[in-house]
């Protein structure tokens, strides 16, 4: 996710020294950027939220099932 971020990140960067653009052009383009990058990081914390929910779920059902605590 890290690198992901970064990469991100360093297109941006790229793309904005190689694009000049007016200024109310540039903040829309920085607005919708961020905008994408927050619905990026959104989906992938409930991608991960919903992974560990499944798995601690898993985990207390292997744990009941063993101590016989159902």
């Amino acid at each position: 996710m890290k690198s992901f971020l970064t990469g991100v990140a360093f297109g941006f960067g790229l793309g904005v020294l190689f694009a000049p653009m007016s200024g109310q052009e540039f903040r829309d383009t920085v607005s919708n950027r961020a905008g994408e990058i927050a619905d990026t990081a959104r989906d992938q914390y409930a991608n991960v939220r919903d992974t560990a929910g499944a798995a601690i779920a898993s985990i207390r059902g292997e744990s009941d099932r063993r101590t016989g605590t159902e």
